[in-house]
């Protein structure tokens, strides 16, 4: 036998032993993610992102601040991120997907009453070259699903829209009775109105049907932020019966092994959001592509960060061996990781594995 079938009977054999190996390429998927790219900007973090040879990038919204009445506008805007070489770098090595958030759906905090939401809609479809044949063409709205095949498993992702339904933020108009909770000023009250919605009741119906299909582990998309406490600011909890109808829902389909990303603040953290009817929920915050803040907000669920400078998400997700599990890292502008935070499937799942 020659030296080199040697060695590898040699490999072979201690691999077998170890019962332990590393994943096989096969045996896992990588989901980069961000939110928050503004137009005008050179968007280096893209180049960064293809280093890491993600099998997906998932735009969380905010994708371009288009912020107008004008559809010309919006459409030029997507034309600019779209020109740029480090978004035509990304496109060439990744696939792409996409949800919205405010300001590239047309205007800061709307909701169901933007009055151009199906141009907006069209423009961004086109944009993202969503297949002809998709379901998003055929209802309202841009929420969807899809699912990646990993050797036997199966990964599904959810994009959410928390949008095009979404009824009117309250504004707190008493500024001298508002909680006296925090060092800013606070933007909008939590509803107390059971009937007002995030999702509206055809994407939740349609959501009930996705959860209820089989999957080895599910990604939740969302625009603005699940798992964090209330802080004044635009996220689920200004809708805290949308919050709780999601924890039941999980509940009453038992989807196993779920987590939530989610953008829109223009920094990244990790919030674990605690609920006694369903496991841990986590909620993984990448915003910042090119956008920066000056402060995190109070976050009594933040496990990691806050991380202030530009960066991008990356989850990958192991599905077998001894030790399944997702892996959340933050990486930034520099090309410095952050973040590094292991969720292990028996955690985020309702039956002892």
């Amino acid at each position: 036998m020659h030296t080199r079938q040697l060695l590898a009977l040699f490999f072979l054999i201690c691999q077998c032993a170890s019962g332990d190996s590393e994943p096989s390429p096969a045996n896992s998927f990588t989901i980069a993610f961000g939110s928050c790219a503004n137009q005008g900007h050179p968007l280096p973090i893209f180049d960064e992102v293809v280093k890491h040879q993600p099998d997906v990038f998932l735009f969380l919204g905010d994708n371009i601040y288009g912020d107008t009445m004008d559809m010309d506008v919006l459409r030029n805007k997507y034309q600019r991120l779209g020109s740029k070489p480090s978004y035509q770098n990304l496109k060439k090595h990744t696939d792409i997907l996409a949800t919205w958030d405010d300001h590239d759906y047309g205007q800061n905090d709307a909701g169901k009453h933007y009055p151009h939401k199906e141009a907006s809609k069209k423009i961004f479809l086109e944009f993202f070259e969503e297949p002809k044949d998709s379901e998003r063409y055929q209802h309202e709205g841009i929420y969807h699903s899809v699912y990646r095949r990993v050797g036997e498993k199966t990964i599904q992702i959810i994009l959410l829209d928390g949008r095009t339904f979404r009824d009117d933020l309250i504004k707190w108009t008493d500024q001298t009775n508002r909680p006296n909770r925090f060092f800013y000023h606070l933007d909008y009250a939590p509803h107390t109105n059971q009937t007002a919605t995030l999702l509206g009741e055809k994407q939740w119906a349609w959501l009930e049907d996705e959860l209820s299909k089989p999957a080895d582990c599910r990604i939740l998309a969302s625009g603005t932020q699940f798992g964090i406490d209330y802080n004044g600011y635009e996220a689920w909890a200004n809708f805290p019966h949308e919050q709780e109808r999601l924890i039941q829902l999980i509940n009453k389909t038992q989807a196993n092994h779920l987590v939530a990303l989610s953008g829109d603040v223009h920094y990244a953290e990790i919030s674990k959001f605690e609920h006694g009817d369903c496991y841990p929920l986590f909620d993984i915050t990448a915003s910042g592509l090119s956008q920066t803040w000056k402060f995190a907000t109070p976050n009594r669920n933040r496990i990691e960060g806050p991380i202030m400078d530009n960066h991008f998400g990356l989850l990958t997700i192991t599905l077998s061996g001894s030790r399944p599990n997702l892996m959340a890292e933050i990486w930034d502008i520099r090309g410095n990781q952050r973040v590094e935070y292991t969720i292990p499937f028996h955690e985020i799942s309702f039956s002892k594995e």
